[in-house]
């Protein structure tokens, strides 16, 4: 009884790893790194030049790893050594999912999207993704 309990459990953990994000959407973007996790859709898509946009976010930490209750989000241009003119503000809608707001990409070009957050042990965390902007 308990090997099929254990099963149940590893079959749970293994798909909720495999959804991270899933219901976001059509037009999810994915990343992941250390066995962290991470979500992403923008709205509107494609993300405009000059206006805000906005993100929904999912978060999946690895297995035994505790959700962070923050996340930061920010864009930068590596080549122009600059980042977005706006402070987007980012809010938490339930577990591990975070909806980020005032964002924009005030010109063409490379930029990087980049997510942060503190693990249960305070290390900083991130991951990013690499978009152009047109």
């Amino acid at each position: 009884m308990k090997a099929l309990w254990l099963a149940a459990l590893l079959a749970c953990s293994a798909s909720t790893a495999l959804a991270c994000g899933e219901a976001l959407g059509p037009g999810t973007q994915p990343l992941a790194g250390e066995g962290w996790q991470i979500a992403w859709r923008a709205a509107p898509t494609p993300i405009p030049v000059g206006r805000h946009f906005a993100l929904d976010i999912a978060l999946c930490a690895p297995a035994g790893q505790a959700l962070p209750a923050t996340l930061r989000v920010d864009a930068t241009m590596p080549e122009h050594k600059h980042g977005m003119n706006y402070r987007p503000s980012v809010k938490p809608k339930g577990t591990g999912l975070f909806h980020a707001e005032g964002l924009m990409f005030h010109m063409p070009g490379r930029w990087e999207l980049v997510f942060e957050w503190r693990d249960a042990a305070g290390a900083t965390r991130r991951l990013s993704q690499a978009l152009t902007a047109q």
